[in-house]
């Protein structure tokens, strides 16, 4: 009779017995098979999205302090002659601590769920998303600055022909004189890099670590907006499926 019962209960879709997912008796659940199934890929989804955002943040930072030191030197650091972009060092403050605190907790509360049935609550969903949202502004705020340093160029020694030599920003004060000259002479023209005499190869320095910067930011964006829409759903099913 007891067997009959419990296979009766078991069977309908709409209800959980006592201490099967809840603690305060019989509860709702909508469509059973299908909520379970959605609990499971929202940790596994943050358990894949979490060690990727924490990879692009450390590289945020490492590719923003690289271009504080042009050639591996700190002589031009100490001098003051950096580009005013890097010196605002947006792969830090914005693509790399928010990024990386979210993806920590991302990453914590997604593997703890692997080990575990009732540790994704809908409490660590919520707190995952608001930090999501963080990482996303700070990532918007990197892509745009560096955009703005790669089109701008960078500061270096080079010689004018009405003041002679002097520190500025050669491709930019080209920009201004002449509109299409900053496309022709510097992301599309090579062979004008050379006009920075000091740091030694500075604007391949400057255009490819802003690329990567750009490169990373951009990603960042895409995975914390996931993980927005991740975190979202789990307010509403939690991270684990109840075992």
């Amino acid at each position: 009779m007891w067997s009959t019962c419990w296979d009766v209960i078991n069977s309908h879709p709409w209800v959980v017995p006592p201490g099967q997912g809840s603690s305060e008796g019989w509860t709702p659940l909508a469509l059973r098979g299908i909520t379970p199934r959605v609990a499971m890929c929202v940790g596994k989804c943050s358990r894949i999205v979490g060690p990727c955002l924490l990879a692009l943040g450390t590289l945020s930072v490492a590719a923003n302090i690289l271009l504080l030191f042009p050639g591996g030197t700190s002589k031009y650091l100490l001098e003051g002659h950096i580009s005013k972009h890097a010196k605002v060092v947006p792969g830090v403050w914005g693509g790399g601590f928010p990024v990386l605190l979210a993806a920590a907790h991302t990453t914590a509360v997604g593997w703890r769920c692997a080990g575990c049935s009732n540790c994704g609550t809908r409490h660590n969903a919520f707190i995952s998303a608001v930090l999501s949202k963080l990482a996303l502004l700070g990532a918007t705020a990197c892509f745009v600055l560096s955009g703005v340093g790669l089109t701008n160029g960078p500061l270096c020694f080079y010689n004018t022909s009405e003041h002679g030599t002097l520190w500025d920003y050669p491709f930019l004060d080209a920009g201004c004189q002449e509109p299409d000259a900053r496309t022709e002479n510097y992301l599309y023209g090579c062979h004008t890099w050379s006009i920075c005499l000091e740091p030694a190869g500075v604007v391949t320095w400057n255009v490819v670590l802003f690329s990567l910067l750009l490169l990373v930011s951009a990603a960042e964006m895409v995975l914390a907006s996931l993980q927005i829409l991740n975190g979202c759903l789990g307010c509403l099913c939690g991270f684990c499926e109840g075992k």
